[in-house]
């Protein structure tokens, strides 16, 4: 803090530079108004917890609800069993915490006797972690103290579970998982009182922060209609159709399960061959749309693509029954024969992003043995189809837990967006869930518009038959790697898939790693382009070469040891968009007249985006 103080007189400090007078901003000046705001603040938390009775007692959330806190208990206990059962051990686990509390303890008395800090005592995490960027955190010894105890509980909880012994692997990676979710929720960052922020707003605002905060909540639990639906962006400021998913373009068919849109063209002539696009029917398409500047469609467009997209119905109790294969057939072929019918082409390059390329992979293997061979060359987009290796995501997914999970969406029809939308949240708590749980809900905050976390909150819901389908066959068993895979009575093989395959996948992805990507990639029958994008599974993807943002490696095909793989590849500068079209150019090269949404065959039935995607 500053040294001097009005009249230019120089004041006393502490040596390591700490102000007593700093404390000045968390002392109370109107407890009248301070209590009064507290009683409205508890009060907007009733109503918070009154919408998330309110769908309970009407039975709009079964008893059958799926929740990973039994699992967690499970999971947690195990490890506790190991250290428990010998006394011995036992108490060296708590004499080691206790020594570290009494160590900072210590240190923090001495610190306030006027002894100046060592740097070697700065753990250097807190320096890199934003929840703990504000200057007290370390300048004030109270919150300093906090956040070391913290970090001292943090480490020692990890170390807990890797020196457990006894644990099998799963068991264990389970474990790491819930850990760092229960270590990164009681963060002293998390709670007013003890992060110096909100501490400094509360006592500034006499606590109207906590008031609308609380309000905040209140109206979250409802938009989730009892589940939280965390906000992450200012909604207010995006229309679909108006300033988001904004390429010309129509709607020239629908199923139960899609509508078919088609991409107006804005060159003379387009590649012979269409462009169809399967994206994940896990959030919407328009992540591949956001905006003009940001929209893998609209450049595919500008560079001579008749552009296909399939949008995605978001499901309810009507779609219960619907599996894999009808999402193959009313999906995947009902686009084919809709691009036929439009353009008169029967050869069609493809693209599938994330759970979109599952689907066409084990698509391509089908139509193998059908003897299909509409589908000319596949795009995969961040897809997985090995699942060895297929990150956190496998922690809420073994045979007890989807039995609860199957029981759930049998007594609904389906498993409702919000609790998805937790599920990938929690596989990036400390950026997903936290800072947004403090701005918003202690801090009192609107938190900024920002396009692709709108696009993030605007999560659909998926339907039963076909997300246990997935679930099951994929993550648990991952039948659809090993050849056991059975869709319309026929058993699949991705060996079968011998034509052309461009497979990328994102170095920082948290839903589809890279390992497991490059895995997968080894599995098929033909030639496989891997790529390795930097970033994660939306920003590696949607990457437009004129940000210039980030790189991406090429190299000899997916074969031995991934690591080895990238050791030994080329870094490029930017996005691989560029590189992707060259790829996808080069498989037909034949130009014909620019096609207009629908051709003279099918009139269009709404202007892109649709309705499907409003829903």
């Amino acid at each position: 803090m500053a040294g001097t103080q009005g009249g230019g007189k120089d004041e006393e400090q502490k040596p390591d530079g700490f102000d007593p007078k700093s404390t000045d901003a968390y002392i109370l000046r109107d407890p009248q108004a301070f209590a009064m705001n507290v009683a409205k603040a508890l009060e907007n938390l009733g109503k918070a917890a009154s919408e998330w009775l309110a769908p309970r007692e009407r039975g709009e959330i079964p008893h059958t609800a799926a929740s990973p806190m039994s699992d967690l208990f499970q999971t947690l206990s195990d490890v506790a069993e190991y250290w428990m059962a010998d006394p011995k051990r036992s108490v060296e686990a708590q004499t080691h915490l206790l020594s570290s509390y009494f160590d900072i303890w210590q240190k923090s008395v001495a610190r306030l006797s006027g002894e100046p800090a060592s740097h070697a005592e700065q753990p250097d995490t807190k320096r890199k972690d934003k929840r703990f960027a504000d200057a007290d955190w370390q300048a004030n010894p109270f919150f300093d103290f906090l956040q070391k105890v913290y970090f001292a509980t943090a480490s020692w909880a990890d170390t807990m579970v890797t020196e457990a012994e006894g644990l099998d692997d799963r068991t264990r990676e389970k474990a790491r998982f819930y850990m760092r979710q229960v270590t990164e929720a009681i963060s002293p960052a998390n709670f007013a009182f003890t992060n110096p922020q909100v501490f400094r707003e509360t006592v500034a605002t006499s606590g109207a922060n906590l008031v609308k905060g609380m309000a905040q909540l209140a109206e979250d639990m409802a938009a989730g209609n009892g589940n939280i639906k965390l906000r992450q962006t200012d909604y207010s400021k995006f229309v679909i159709g108006q300033n988001i998913a904004v390429t010309p373009g129509k709607v020239i068919a629908r199923s139960d399960l899609c509508e078919i849109i088609q991409y107006a063209p804005s060159t003379e002539n387009v590649l012979k061959r269409p462009l169809l696009i399967i994206p994940p029917w896990i959030n919407k398409f328009y992540i591949l749309d956001l905006n003009a500047k940001k929209s893998f469609v609209k450049w595919c467009v500008d560079q001579g693509h008749s552009v296909f997209m399939v949008s995605w119905v978001n499901p309810d109790a009507r779609h219960a029954e619907k599996g894999w294969e009808n999402y193959t057939r009313e999906g995947i072929d009902f686009a084919l024969e809709t691009i036929e019918q439009a353009t008169g082409e029967s050869d069609v390059n493809a693209v599938g992003y994330c759970i979109g390329g599952t689907l066409l992979a084990s698509t391509l293997a089908l139509h193998k043995q059908e003897d299909n061979t509409r589908i000319r060359s596949a795009t995969l987009l961040a897809a997985q189809t090995d699942f060895t290796h297929a990150g956190d995501l496998k922690v809420f997914i073994d045979e007890q837990q989807l039995s609860i999970l199957d029981a759930h969406m049998k007594a609904v029809g389906y498993l409702d967006g919000a609790v998805m939308a937790s599920v990938f949240n929690m596989l990036r708590a400390s950026d997903l869930i936290w800072p947004y749980v403090v701005d918003n809900y202690l801090r009192g905050a609107q938190p900024p518009p920002f396009d692709l976390l709108y696009w993030n909150s605007d999560s659909t819901r998926v339907a039963a038959a076909n997300h246990s389908f997935y679930l099951r066959n994929c993550y648990l068993e991952n039948n659809l790697a090993e050849g056991r895979l059975q869709v319309a009575g026929k058993v699949l093989d991705l060996k079968d898939i011998v034509i052309p395959v461009y497979d990328l996948a994102t170095r920082e992805d948290h839903i589809a790693p890279a390992k497991s990507v490059f895995t997968g990639a080894k599995g098929f029958g033909g030639p496989v382009e891997f790529i390795l994008s930097g970033s994660g599974h939306i920003a590696g993807v949607v990457n437009p070469p004129e940000m210039e943002k980030y790189q991406f490696q090429t190299g000899a095909s997916p074969d031995g040891d991934f690591d080895d793989w990238q050791k030994a590849a080329t870094a490029h500068k930017g996005s691989w968009w560029p590189h992707w079209q060259n790829w996808i150019a080069g498989q037909d090269k034949h130009e014909v007249a620019a096609r207009l949404p629908g051709g003279e065959a099918l009139a269009p039935l709404c202007d892109a985006p649709g309705t499907y995607v409003l829903e």
